[in-house]
């Protein structure tokens, strides 16, 4: 069955200079989570370790304060739910605005939190309280930043509009990057350490302006007020979208399993065989940032082009294709990078976000085809924030640990192999119901 015609074709009636709004505010409202993503992993390792948890050794602190970045991830499902179940129930706008806000208050605070030499062991304790906040929020992101692109697309293009918001991960990476590598050049390592690592929480505030834009310029999706106004014309009480899709959970549980290859392959890529070859394979950290970095434009144009030829030929199709090229892959990817040749390193990163974009293009508006109006922020952002813990939270420390066990690469390339045996098999399970705009106003009401 083609998924095209999923989504309703209430979009078709927005303006396109409000499209291009859309646009611009879904990508700058994607990009902080994974400019909250590298900062935090940075200043993990760079400083957080020293100045929250000085009390144990070094390497027991930096274990320390990557476990408040793990944390992030396991917020990430509660926020899919709080928000995914005010996202369908109040409207996609109000619940990206409120996430946002979060988001900012949390790493702004972050910036301005006083050390353990100061308060004590309520440092560690704040930070930790303000990382779920973050984890929380991110949760609330994804699925009002991707619908607010998608419910706005014109008929026939809904699969490039629902991955454009995806571009905000480069543009956060690339923000991340830029901000911490000018943080390190400009001040002294007495200047950083004391006050240099908080501006690139501080600048986190930029989300304020953005939420402004988006609550004065923005309007809330045709789709979702379209089917407000068929629940208001049969007169029912919406129930919680969060409680429907968990009772059946089917559909959840398929986009977690089709998802699971791609957050592994990404994270494998970006945070596993960087840490791998410089940690064992001894090279430049220069070297492996530069790669993974270039290898990010890899996965940005293959993740429009794949997303815009499944408005085409389907994105099942092109979604299974990327789970297997990333499967067969990693076999290739590890011999590559342990030339130790930085073209044949960039040429393994490469190909395997190429895999990775593949899914990421069409999957994105697939995942929210799978569900009706009235339960798609919840149902697609709680399935795709599982697949983020399991595969963004889990993957680099089995990484790690089947290295230390089995003392090979094979295991992991076995490992994430895997998962795309696992990712394959859901993908083909995956049916898409035909739009009805009025049943999906009577699943969430009463």
């Amino acid at each position: 069955m083609s998924i095209q015609g999923r989504i309703s074709p209430a979009a078709a009636t927005t303006a396109a200079p409000h499209r291009r709004r859309v646009l611009m505010a879904s990508v700058a409202a994607q990009s902080i989570e994974f400019y909250d993503f590298l900062i935090y992993g940075t200043a993990a390792s760079l400083i957080l370790n020293s100045h929250f948890f000085p009390s144990v050794n070094p390497v027991a602190g930096v274990l320390a304060s990557f476990a408040t970045f793990a944390v992030g991830f396991a917020g990430r499902p509660a926020g899919a739910a709080i928000f995914g179940h005010f996202g369908d129930k109040i409207g996609r706008k109000p619940a990206l605005l409120a996430a946002l806000i979060l988001m900012a208050v949390s790493s702004t605070l972050i910036g301005l939190l006083p050390t353990f030499s100061t308060i004590g062991v309520a440092a560690p304790i704040l930070l930790v309280l303000l990382r779920i906040c973050q984890g929380i929020a991110v949760g609330g992101q994804w699925g009002g930043s991707t619908l607010l692109s998608l419910e706005h697309a014109p008929a026939g293009r809904r699969g490039l509009f629902g991955a454009i918001p995806q571009m905000g991960v480069f543009v956060g990476m690339i923000s991340g990057t830029l901000v911490f590598l000018l943080m390190t050049n400009v001040t002294t390592a007495q200047q950083f350490s004391s006050w240099g690592w908080r501006v690139p929480f501080l600048l986190t505030v930029v989300m304020f302006p953005v939420a402004y834009y988006i609550h004065r310029y923005i309007e809330e999706t045709p789709e979702f007020r379209q089917v407000e106004a068929a629940a208001a014309e049969q007169g029912g009480k919406k129930r919680s979208s969060v409680v429907t899709v968990l009772r059946h959970p089917k559909q959840m549980l398929l986009v977690a399993f089709t998802y699971v290859s791609a957050t592994i392959s990404f994270y494998v890529i970006v945070t596993g065989m960087l840490d791998y070859a410089t940690r064992d394979l001894h090279i430049g950290k220069g070297t492996m940032l530069t790669a993974v970095m270039l290898s990010m434009i890899a996965w940005a144009l293959s993740t429009l082009l794949f997303a815009w030829l499944s408005d085409i030929i389907g994105r099942r199709a092109i979604f299974a294709g990327g789970v297997v090229l990333s499967g067969a892959w990693v076999f290739a990817l590890f011999p590559l990078v342990e030339t130790r040749s930085f073209p044949l390193i960039l040429l393994g990163a490469s190909v395997g976000q190429i895999g990775v974009g593949a899914m990421f293009g069409p999957g994105i508006t697939m995942f929210n085809e799978m569900f009706p109006s009235g339960t798609r922020y919840s149902g697609a952002s709680m399935g795709y924030q599982f697949a983020n813990v399991i595969g963004g939270g889990l993957a680099p420390f089995i990484m790690v640990a089947l290295l230390e066990g089995t003392h090979t690469t094979a295991a992991v390339s076995v490992y994430v192999a895997a998962a795309s045996l696992v990712s394959v098999i859901a993908v083909s399970l995956i049916r898409i119901p035909k739009p009805d705009t009025a049943s999906a106003a009577a699943e969430v009401s009463g």
